[in-house]
């Protein structure tokens, strides 16, 4: 009886053993797809927003435990910040990082959100531009998966010789993109089109005579070096939106629960993108006065001349938006209304 009760313990102690280390055929564990996707940004690798960019792929690829890894290329390396939008489209890469204005004509409604309603800061232009694009969901997006918007705290003049008045304005070659050309028309100036990447050297060889720009790029792309004068024009308190989309035939590979993953994120990075240009504008100012440049507050009275200057061109998109069929003046008023939220908030 002892000889039997040993051999029925070594023969469950067997059967045991293999039942774990020999798995049933066809219920071997698959391991989990890996989705690698390409982003391209046309920010510098040391600029801020790239880098919020970055965090933004780490940690999705921590949330995902490794399930999606996103391979940053900064500086306009995959595609350029003229083509990034369609670059996405197209596939050259998975997702893509740019400004709307870059490719003007392209985003008739969203030219909207650049317009210049007096936006106080980068966090509230970036939460409003995205509320808007999730609001509306345009037609002329809807070649891409959206993520979420960023764009910068108020854009400022600065320039080669002083601007203190809408007259100082006439005939200066400023370097614009999209929306702001209409409003550097608008004050008198001349705008030339060109990238933030290609207007230090604009600047420097006098291409340019200055630039309408968030005050942050003239650290984050060392413009302040080639510049003499800065005037505050918060007054007028235009934006450049920026995107975060995503290839859609990428985006539908992914199963839910990482598309849950993405969008959660995309929620947080809202504001972490809009904090991160608030700081970086403070750091520019700080950047532009330890070089000895003149920094300008306009009088009340010029104030009232460049609000006065510009108001054609909120008119002017309205009208152009409307006659498209899409709902500008509605725009516009919702823009108005949440920057009015955000004021009292303050």
């Amino acid at each position: 009886m002892r000889y039997l009760k040993l051999i029925l313990l070594l023969t469950l102690a067997v059967m045991f053993g293999c039942s774990k280390s020999t798995p049933t055929p066809g219920t071997a564990e698959v391991p989990e797809k890996v989705y690698k996707l390409k982003y391209s940004v046309f920010f510098p690798a040391s600029h801020i927003q790239c880098q919020k960019a970055q965090a933004w792929a780490d940690e999705i690829e921590k949330e995902s435990n490794g399930r999606i890894d996103i391979t940053v290329h900064p500086g306009g390396t995959l595609t350029k910040a003229d083509k990034c939008y369609s670059g996405v489209v197209e596939g050259i890469s998975d997702i893509g990082m740019s400004c709307f204005a870059y490719t003007r004509g392209r985003f008739p409604f969203l030219e909207g959100l650049d317009l210049p309603l007096g936006y106080p800061n980068g966090k509230v232009a970036s939460e409003i531009a995205t509320e808007m694009i999730e609001t509306y969901q345009p037609e002329e997006m809807n070649d891409v998966e959206f993520m979420y918007a960023t764009a910068h705290g108020p854009g400022i003049i600065a320039s080669k010789t002083p601007v203190r008045t809408t007259e100082d304005i006439k005939g200066m070659k400023i370097r614009a993109t999209g929306l702001s050309a209409k409003i550097v028309e608008a004050l008198g100036g001349a705008p030339k089109g060109m990238s933030q990447g290609e207007t230090y050297e604009a600047l420097q060889k006098s291409v340019v005579d200055g630039t309408l720009c968030p005050i942050e790029t003239l650290k984050g792309w060392k413009q302040g070096e080639v510049i003499d004068y800065v005037t505050d024009s918060q007054c007028i308190g235009y934006t450049t939106s920026m995107f975060i989309v995503m290839n859609k035939d990428k985006w539908n590979e992914l199963p839910d629960d990482l598309k849950e993953i993405i969008k959660i994120t995309n929620k947080k990075y809202v504001g972490i993108h809009g904090q991160a240009w608030d700081d970086a504008d403070k750091e520019g100012r700080e950047f532009v006065i330890s070089l000895n440049k003149e920094i300008i507050e306009l009088s009340p009275e010029e104030q009232a001349k460049f609000v006065a200057a510009v108001q054609p061109v909120i008119a002017n998109y309205e009208t152009s938006a409307e006659e498209k069929g899409l709902p500008g003046k509605e725009l516009v008023a919702k823009i108005k209304e949440k920057i009015q939220a955000a004021n009292a908030g303050n």
